[in-house]
């Protein structure tokens, strides 16, 4: 399906910049505690999706909610969005403990609500305009990853809006992740590409790098892998990326 890039709001006022500074800075802790094993394509999309995405939008979450208080006192839309979305939290950061079934269900309660509240789907269908609805499609989008609704997957991911550097390029490789699963490597490459280059870090850029590389081998591209990889070892050294490119760069070259 074809796919298109929304732009989010920048901050208008040193408040708001201070804020998205914060934020970054948070998801930043969160994110430099993982450590993905190397392995197969699939074996790496999986570790991704559990231990990558949902907790780094967890955690998003919770910065908002704490960060944006004062403003959503005057903003009585914002704050109800975000007080009704706290239960479909809950299930969302349970489903990272639980697994098999339970996992899935409570993956699927994020989404659809339970106990009487509202899940992310509602909260995206009644509070449309909010920053809350934002980060419940965010949200939206990696719980059916992990449930293996893989369109509907790539549908929230692309409507989520953000110009922060990590999440907008978590969501760009969480669609390449969804067009893996659903066996269409050329277009997942396409957005790993796209999450590598769309922001400069040392979080997502050498994961993405990577990422594309190993997808670039499956699908008899070597020398694009050979250029992911070596933008991998000259630009981010230090990452833990970076040790794996010699064993992938080997594959690349006797490709060619």
């Amino acid at each position: 399906m074809a796919t298109y890039k929304k732009k989010g709001h920048k901050p208008s006022n040193k408040e708001e910049q201070k804020k998205h500074v914060e934020e970054e800075s948070t998801t930043a802790e969160v994110f430099n505690t993982l450590d993905e094993g190397a392995g197969r394509t699939e074996t790496w999309v999986a570790e991704n999706q559990q231990y990558i995405y949902i907790i780094v939008g967890v955690a998003i979450v919770a910065v908002l909610g704490y960060l944006g208080y004062n403003r959503f006192i005057n903003e009585p839309n914002e704050a109800e969005a975000a007080n009704e979305m706290a239960q479909a939290e809950t299930y969302f950061g349970n489903a990272l403990n639980a697994s098999g079934t339970q996992r899935d269900s409570l993956f699927t309660m994020s989404l659809n609500g339970g106990e009487g509240k509202y899940g992310f789907i509602d909260i995206i269908d009644n509070y449309g305009n909010t920053d809350a609805a934002n980060i419940a499609t965010y949200n939206a989008g990696f719980a059916y990853l992990n449930t293996g609704k893989y369109q509907e997957a790539i549908n929230y991911l692309e409507d989520f809006n953000s110009e922060d550097e990590v999440l907008a390029a978590l969501a760009t490789g969480g669609i390449g992740d969804a067009f893996m699963q659903l066996e269409q490597p050329e277009e997942a490459l396409d957005y790993y590409d796209k999450a590598a280059s769309m922001r400069s870090n040392e979080f997502t850029t050498p994961k993405f790098l990577l990422k594309a590389a190993i997808t670039a081998l499956e699908v008899n591209k070597p020398g694009e892998a050979e250029d992911y990889l070596q933008k991998l070892k000259d630009n981010y050294p230090n990452a833990s990326e970076a040790e794996k490119v010699a064993i992938y760069m080997g594959q690349a070259r006797a490709g060619k």
